[in-house]
Formats: structure tokens, C-alpha cells, sequence
């Protein structure tokens, strides 16, 4: 990795310069200055992670491969550079960490001067300074965002988003009114001049941070100047811990969904847009493999966007990476299975009837244990006909066919591989004939897919 993070950096320097140093113009035009400058940003980064030693961080690993993919689309003609700036910008936000977020933010400034319409862009920018606490900057983004999106179904998120922070922001301007109404009665101690030097600081435009120690602050002076049971103070406690919980967590938008986000059709094809994707079978060869550090297997896994695993994991680790879990309800009484506790980001869960499905989800889904989870446009992919619209006489299908059907559905993934569906976890006659009309190559770890 060291070699290829130097070599990177190398070639990021080469097109877009070093620090300081405005690019050279190119013959017959090139990359606009924006990119140039958004990737020496990358090549910033690079040079701090270069210089913090060897990388042990999946997602850090995936954001310098979202870096080299920038990198070559900028110096590449007609290809799409800004879509793989988004991408690289969304890939830093996904990385976590403070560096990472301002390094997404600084991305997405250049993407928001390269096409001010993009509601893309301001959405990064919303999500990235969201990331860095600075509330009221990403209502502004998040707003602008909203200007541009036309669909009111993938708006729903971002205006739940802006709600809770204008609301976490509503309890500090009332403690903060209710400090001033009783400042003039309180005695002139050093306990309540504290108070008031901290009532002075506290605001809702402060990043996250520093307006939840400030809001700390004033709660414990105010508590020490008048007693727990003072009317003021309780309701200033209770203006505190609704803030709390606003700063740690929005609204639940559907208790049904247990605390997750709803995802449609629009929403997933967005997920998946440009990402490469592998299905991970559930043997004992291919867990045996994947928990082998350094193993071939383990290395070309990690190396996917997206990893997608099926219904109930009987080999696989509990900490194995699981980006998207999707499972079919089975049985008269699907909502008495066990509960779907694995780690994931998003969980898709297939089943008919309607009334069936409900009673799963509501008892199934362990709150926190997943960020978004399919809604009910996507429970029946197959035989919906706002989808796939097929006859139901065809016989029950496994999840991973169903999962393959939608991604082609959908149609953005960039690559789809399949890995370890053999013997036991062999598709039907049926489904693999379906794989073999789309399979680009095979080699002994996966079955590559060319979706339509």
C-alpha cells in the first residue's frame, strides 16, 4: 500500500501540481481549475496519510482508491470527473474522522463552483459540514439542495435533517431567553457571573461541540446558583436533554423501522450508483477464508463499495463487513424468526403479504443494529409491476437471485461479482441460468456479472 499511495500521490502532483502552485495550462485545454484544485486537496491528504504511517482503516484504503479513480478521470478526456469528485466526497464522509469530513466539506466547495445547480454538491456540502457540527451552515446547504431536488420522496430525509437541527437550535435560543428573563433576579454571586459569562458564549451557531459544552456549563452554574428544585432550573435541565437527543440522534421517522431510515427505489439506486458491489455467500469455505487475515479472499472483498450478504448468517463471523443484508420472509409466520441484530448499513427484507411483512419488521428489526431499511416499494422486486412486474408462477426465488434481479433492475452498480456460490450455496438451474447470460468472466472466487 505504501507504493501505491506514493505512486498516487506521484501522479496526483503531476496533473494538478503541488501546493502553493497554480497549475500549468495545458495544451488544447484539461481539467477546469476547480478539479485541479480538488485534487490537490487529495494530494494534501495523501501526503498526511503517507506520513502517518501504514494504513490499517478499510475506509481509508477505500477513499484512496475513490482518490485514484478522481485522478484518473481528470486526466482522462470526456470522462465524468465531477461525478467522481461527488463520489470521492461522499467516500471521505463515509471515512469518518474530522480530516476526512473537512476534506469532503473543501471537496465539495469545488463542487459547488464547478456547477452551482448541482443538487449533489450541496447536499455533500450539508452532509460534510453536518459532520463537523457546524448546524446552521448545513441547513443553508441543505436548503439549497432542496431548491434543486424535485423529487419529494428523496427530499424527505434532508427536510427530517434540517427539522431536528433547526430543533436542537430552538432549545438553546429558549434556554438562553429564559437565562435572560431571570438574570435580573438572581443575586450578583461569582456562581451567577459565571453563569452569565457562559450564557454569553452558549449560541446556536456554535459548531456541535462547543455549544453542548457551553450548554453543560450553564446548566451545572445555574444548578449550583438556585437549587435542582428551582422551576427555571428544571426546565432548563429538560431544554438541555432535549438538545442532547437531538444532537445525538434525529427523530424516528416510523417506529416500525426501528430508529432507521426508510430507503425506496430512488433512494437505493442513488446507493448503488457507480459502486462495485459483490454477494457473499454464506459457506464454511469462503467464512473460513474471509476470517483469515491477509487472505486472497478477505483482500478482494474489502476491496468492494459494497459488500451484500443474505439472509441468516450460519458461517459467517458477526464482525465480518456487511454494507447491505437482505433477507426473504419464509413460512406462515415470518415475524417470529430471529431477530436481524447483524451490523449493516442498509437491510432490504423481501416478503408478501403486505400485513406479513409489517408484523416481520416490527418484530424482527433491532433498533440501531441498521441505518436504513427497504420500504415497502421494494419488499416484492420480482413480482412487483412497478418493477419487475414477473409472473408468480415461477416458484420461489433465493434472496441473492433477488438481489441480483434488482441491482440489474436498477441499473447503476458498476460491477456486481458474486463469491462462494457453490455447492451448497449454488443458485437454482433456473437463477444460474439467468447469471450465465451475464457473466463477463469466472475465475475461482467470484462470477463476474455485466449488468444491462
Amino acid at each position: 500500500m505504501g507504493q501505491t499511495l506514493t505512486g498516487l500521490l506521484t501522479s496526483v502532483r503531476a496533473i494538478a501540481g503541488r501546493p502553493g502552485t497554480p497549475a500549468q495550462g495545458r495544451p488544447g485545454g484539461g481539467p477546469d481549475q476547480a478539479l485541479l484544485a480538488a485534487l490537490r486537496l487529495c494530494g494534501d491528504h495523501l501526503s498526511a496519510l503517507a506520513a502517518a504511517g501504514p494504513l490499517t482503516d478499510a475506509r481509508r484504503t477505500r477513499l484512496i482508491a475513490s482518490i485514484g479513480a478522481l485522478t484518473t478521470a481528470c486526466s482522462t478526456p470526456g470522462a465524468d470527473a465531477f461525478d467522481a469528485l461527488l463520489r470521492t466526497g461522499q467516500q471521505a464522509l463515509d471515512s469518518g474522522g474530522e480530516a476526512e469530513a473537512r476534506l469532503a466539506l473543501a471537496l465539495a466547495d469545488e463542487a459547488t463552483a464547478l456547477r452551482a445547480r448541482s443538487k449533489g454538491a450541496w447536499r455533500l456540502r450539508g452532509n460534510a459540514l453536518d459532520a463537523l457540527g457546524r448546524g446552521e451552515e448545513a441547513i443553508t446547504a441543505y436548503e439549497r439542495h432542496l431548491a434543486l431536488q424535485q423529487n419529494t420522496t428523496a427530499s424527505r430525509d434532508v427536510e427530517r435533517r434540517i427539522a431536528t437541527l433547526r430543533a436542537a437550535g430552538d432549545r438553546i435560543d429558549e434556554a438562553l431567553t429564559l437565562f435572560r428573563a431571570g438574570a435580573d433576579t438572581g443575586a450578583n454571586t461569582g456562581v451567577g457571573t459565571k453563569a452569565s459569562g457562559t450564557a454569553a458564549r452558549l449560541s446556536r451557531h456554535l459548531p456541535a461541540a462547543e455549544a453542548r459544552a457551553a450548554f453543560t456549563d450553564l446548566v451545572r452554574l445555574r444548578t449550583a446558583e438556585h437549587g435542582a428544585g428551582n422551576p427555571a432550573v428544571r426546565r432548563l435541565a429538560a431544554l438541555y436533554a432535549e438538545h442532547r437527543r437531538l444532537s445525538d440522534r434525529d427523530p424516528v421517522a416510523d417506529p416500525l423501522l426501528g430508529g432507521a431510515e426508510p430507503i425506496g427505489v430512488p433512494g437505493l439506486r442513488r446507493l448503488v450508483a457507480g459502486r462495485t458491489v459483490c454477494l457473499v455467500a454464506d459457506t464454511p469455505r469462503t467464512a473460513e477464508q474471509e476470517k483469515r487475515p491477509g487472505s486472497p479472499l478477505a483482500a478482494l472483498i474489502e476491496g468492494y463499495d459494497l459488500v451484500v450478504r443474505c439472509d441468516e448468517a450460519r458461517h459467517t463471523a458477526p464482525a465480518a463487513r456487511t454494507d447491505l443484508h437482505a433477507c426473504t420472509l419464509r413460512g406462515d409466520t415470518p415475524w417470529k424468526g430471529p431477530r436481524w441484530d447483524r451490523r449493516a448499513g442498509t437491510r432490504l427484507v423481501f416478503g408478501d403479504p403486505l400485513p406479513h411483512w409489517r408484523l416481520a419488521l416490527r418484530g424482527r428489526l433491532v433498533p440501531g443494529a441498521q441505518d436504513r431499511v427497504g420500504d415497502a416499494t421494494l419488499r416484492r422486486p420480482l413480482h412487483d409491476p412497478a418493477l419487475l412486474g414477473e409472473e408468480a408462477g415461477a416458484g420461489p426465488a433465493s434472496t441473492a437471485y433477488t438481489v441480483l434481479r434488482l441491482l440489474d433492475f436498477l441499473g447503476t452498480p458498476a460491477r456486481v461479482d458474486l463469491i462462494g456460490f457453490e455447492g451448497p450455496a449454488a443458485l437454482s438451474p433456473r437463477e444460474r441460468e439467468w447469471v450465465g447470460t451475464r457473466t463477463a468472466n469466472t475465475d475461482d472466487t467470484a462470477v463476474r456479472i455485466t449488468l444491462r
